[in-house]
């Protein structure tokens, strides 16, 4: 295995190559014309974490004609994050999210504009923010587990799922989106979701049916938003949401931003706040199902911080480290994102190694959150491992990248957590659940990397007294 390298650069595409640099090496067992394709499709992160085991922290595969370069380990992820635009950019991967957020946002415009764009989102994590998202949260949920009744069946990825959305529109976007949640939106919504799979990411514009299910869903959904900003601005309603913080925004060159920009820069704050964390929310019951030691930890948890006040609030749930443990244990175990992929646009050299110009290079956190020499004993359930003394994820500011690093870190980070605490605080309170079927295996198919279904869980209302008045 390859050993930590001792020393790190980029250097300029014009300098001539060190006369040390060597090419990566290249994990073994590649088909002629496929490559390691047909592995990959099997079980990518079974044959990313070999490629780990065979030459430490950067090796190469190759999926049919394309090579990838991978990043493995605190040391590869902080050159990876640190590494500037002008040498490993993210717009030209993430080509295939421009069909579902649209023209002029997100990775269809400059660095520049995309920072100011989420610039635009900084109101709406603030603190004053949180605080009335979490009463929104608990809301929903409360709702939402008033409607499953007192026993019954659900299918925990699709149930997840919908309440998400309906906690990420009411939050994210605006009362009048959330009315709609229940007639088209949230079907929209999920064929748009759909259009977010492997194929998209090689071939996004192809005409297959999810394709064109997902530009229909996309123009429906241009539809009611634009509809809703139509009627505000007749009507000279301007409610305090992230929708009027787009509505009366400015460039830095004083330019508003147009219904289709508005309209981008909300669905991507939408997929952000939902999509992954509706996937992790699953992970976390599933989890919490199978380790019912620490279910009780959770719920003896709860009691004591809700006992006295009976009320969900940001401070409430910032108090719920226990639960807060394992929520990280899952997202280390079941990251969402198994792949972050960026374009090579210079050479890069690492350590003895160079990586050329024109390569896809990435970082896996399934494989990053599985590495031995930073998690004991990292294929078990732990949650316990994040608490104090062990605190394994501070042993690196790159040991846990769930949510991603460097200047694409998921800014909806604290949103996320506080989102699946809230949750699974409600819903823990409510139901027992027993699992209707073995523990699922991951659905590698999928972009955000949820479990296979089906994934039925049984509940049933508890006896015992709610901690919530």
């Amino acid at each position: 295995m390859a050993s930590r390298p001792d020393s790190i650069a980029t250097l300029p595409s014009d300098q001539p190559t060190p006369p040390a640099v060597k090419p990566v090496p290249e994990l073994s067992g590649g088909w002629p014309l496929l490559g390691h394709l047909r592995e990959f499709h099997k079980d990518p992160v079974s044959m990313l974490g070999r490629g780990w085991r065979e030459h430490g922290d950067l090796v190469r595969f190759r999926l049919g004609p394309r090579e990838f370069y991978l990043f493995t380990g605190p040391e590869a992820h902080d050159f990876y994050f640190r590494a500037p635009e002008d040498q490993l950019e993210a717009r030209a991967v993430y080509q295939f999210t421009v069909p579902i957020f649209g023209r002029g946002v997100a990775y269809d415009v400059s660095p520049d504009i995309m920072s100011e764009q989420l610039g635009f989102l900084y109101p709406a994590l603030r603190d004053a923010a949180m605080r009335n998202y979490a009463r929104i949260m608990f809301e929903e949920t409360r709702q939402f587990a008033d409607a499953l009744g007192e026993s019954g069946t659900i299918d925990l990825p699709h149930a997840l799922n919908e309440l998400t959305v309906r906690i990420a529109s009411r939050c994210l976007i605006g009362e009048e989106v959330r009315e709609q949640v229940d007639s088209g939106f949230a079907e929209a919504y999920h064929d748009l979701q759909n259009g977010i799979n492997v194929l998209g990411f090689f071939l996004p514009r192809l005409p297959v049916p999810a394709h064109r299910s997902r530009d229909r869903a996309r123009r429906r959904i241009a539809g009611i938003f634009s509809g809703v900003m139509a009627e505000r601005r007749r009507s000279g309603t301007r409610p305090d949401d992230f929708m009027q913080t787009l509505m009366d925004a400015r460039y830095k060159d004083g330019r508003a931003l147009s219904d289709e920009e508005i309209t981008g820069i909300l669905l991507t704050v939408l997929f952000a706040g939902q999509h992954t964390s509706a996937v992790l929310a699953t992970w976390i019951g599933l989890e919490l199902l199978r380790a019912t030691s620490c279910l009780a930890q959770v719920r003896d948890e709860m009691q004591d911080i809700y006992r006295a006040e009976g009320v969900m609030s940001l401070a409430s749930l910032k108090q719920q480290v226990t639960l807060e443990h394992v929520v990280r244990e899952c997202e280390r175990l079941h990251p969402p994102l198994i792949l972050l992929i960026r374009k090579a646009l210079k050479p890069l050299y690492y350590g003895d190694y160079v990586v050329p110009a024109g390569a896809l290079a990435m970082v896996s956190p399934a494989v990053s959150h599985r590495l031995p020499h930073l998690f004991a004993d990292p294929e078990r359930f732990a949650p316990e491992r994040f608490a104090p003394p062990a605190s394994e994820h501070k042993q690196h500011h790159y040991a846990l990248i769930g949510f991603g690093g460097g200047k694409h870190r998921c800014m909806g980070e604290h949103f996320a957590y506080l989102q699946l605490k809230a949750i699974w605080t409600v819903l823990l309170d409510r139901f027992d659940f027993h699992l209707d079927t073995g523990f699922p295996a991951p659905n590698y198919g999928s972009w955000v990397t949820g479990p296979r279904t089906p994934c039925r869980v049984r509940y049933r209302r508890r006896s015992q007294t709610s901690v919530f008045r």
